[in-house]
């Protein structure tokens, strides 16, 4: 019986490879697949299919594809790869220092200044000044992630 070689196990881990780096130079650049990386975990789920495919047909059919020592450690390099993205975007991103001296819920804002639409700078403190009954300012503070 002639020796084959098991590419999908080779495969996998190409497309592995592939879902980790393209989420950093490719996919980063869209708030579609920036803010949850759904792309990458699909082509994380194809190439881990890859390489699971590649293992079966290996133990299915010993004799052919025996004595490779490189499937499995690509396969378990796919694996730590898959483990190392899920560990840098859903864990170690979201690790924000504290912020000590933000105001808490109901104190007043520090005062600022800032532009306005056409320009003019406004100061949070010349809102309050106006004299004007029921007046509202409302400030949105977005804390990013990138």
């Amino acid at each position: 019986m002639k020796r084959a070689w098991n590419l999908s196990i080779e495969a996998g881990f190409a497309v592995s490879v592939f879902a980790f780096l393209s989420y950093y130079f490719i996919f980063v650049r869209w708030p579609l697949t920036r803010d949850f990386p759904w792309a990458n975990l699909l082509l994380f789920v194809a190439g881990l299919g890859l390489a699971l495919l590649g293992v079966v047909r290996a133990f299915r059919q010993p004799k052919r594809y025996q004595g490779k020592v490189r499937g499995p450690f690509w396969g378990v390099f796919g694996v730590l790869i898959f483990g190392a993205f899920l560990y840098l975007n859903f864990w170690f991103s979201r690790q924000m220092p504290s912020a000590a001296n933000a105001p808490a819920v109901g104190q007043a804002a520090p005062d600022f200044t800032l532009p306005d639409a056409s320009g003019k700078p406004v100061t949070l403190s010349s809102l309050y000044r106006t004299g004007q009954r029921d007046q509202w300012v409302l400030l949105i503070f977005y804390r990013g992630y990138w």
